[in-house]
């Protein structure tokens, strides 16, 4: 009786540290308003970021010049203004305000990808350039991966693995080791984890989605016409066919309800979130 006493003695404090961890570490994301776990210190991830960018440049061969870095660069240059002028417009501050923007395209006909790092670190690949196709899908893609950056989901993620890690050890202790006997018995025979799949998946999709309003946000507010994202959705999903995992196993939504959501967002982004031309 003792025993189970200081047993939930100690879960009652352990719960109210953590509580008083994590509630001070909440922010929240710009626009969508969702609030978010931020444990992690966003200038060390910015600049663990940095030094990964570096030696991803060192590592790949890059395009140095050329018409299609040059519209990298213009997207991006006008996505950086829309975003700052937007944020300093609404409240002062500017999510993006110590970023330190670098755009590289990287000689890769295979990827068919891009990606913006923690700080504004962004490398697109030319494979993605065959299924963008225009300027205004390539904004949309590019819109979509600065939104991570500035939505700080790297910082979120960080914060999430380090939270489920401690509960889940701690809470292991109190039911001996059944919670990591579960997850170990389950990926043995299904060659699946619960926790990627219960816990980091469905997360990953929340994230992707949230990246997909927010870059729709900033490519209409950078000019240009993002009727053009859910074709581009359903060219990369034509590109994909029969490639594509079922949604719960990927920590993306599928293409099907990409488009089904830029479509139902476009008309509200238009009309709310205008164009802001440079002075």
């Amino acid at each position: 009786m003792i025993h189970n006493i200081n047993r939930r003695k100690f879960i009652e404090l352990f719960g109210c540290g953590c509580c008083g961890l994590i509630l001070p570490s909440c922010s929240t994301v710009p626009i969508t308003n969702r609030r978010q776990l931020s444990i992690y210190p966003e200038g060390s991830i910015n600049n663990s970021a940095a030094k990964a960018y570096e030696n991803f440049k060192s590592k790949n061969k890059l395009i140095t010049s050329g018409k299609q870095l040059d519209s990298i660069k213009e997207i991006g240059n006008r996505i950086e203004f829309a975003v700052s002028s937007f944020f300093l417009k609404e409240n002062g501050k500017d999510p993006t305000s110590d970023f330190q923007w670098d755009y590289i395209l990287v000689n890769n006909d295979k990827v068919k990808n891009a990606w913006c790092m923690p700080g504004g670190k962004i490398a697109v690949y030319t494979g993605i350039l065959k299924i963008t196709q225009n300027e205004n899908a390539l904004a949309a893609v590019m819109g979509h991966e600065i939104a991570h950056a500035v939505a700080k989901h790297s910082v979120e993620r960080a914060s999430q693995a380090l939270t489920v890690n401690i509960g889940t050890q701690v809470a292991d202790i109190f039911l001996g080791g059944a919670i990591n006997r579960t997850r170990n018995t389950i990926g043995q025979s299904s060659g699946m984890d619960i926790f990627q799949l219960g816990i980091f998946n469905p997360f990953g999709r929340k994230q992707e989605t949230e990246a997909d309003y927010l870059g729709l946000i900033f490519s209409s507010l950078a000019g240009y016409d993002i009727r053009e994202a859910a074709k581009l959705w359903e060219r990369m999903s034509e590109n994909n066919k029969g490639k594509e995992p079922p949604q719960f196993m990927s920590t993306h939504p599928s293409s099907k309800n990409r488009i089904i959501n830029l479509n139902k967002w476009v008309t509200e982004v238009i009309l709310k979130y205008p164009p802001i031309k440079r002075i």
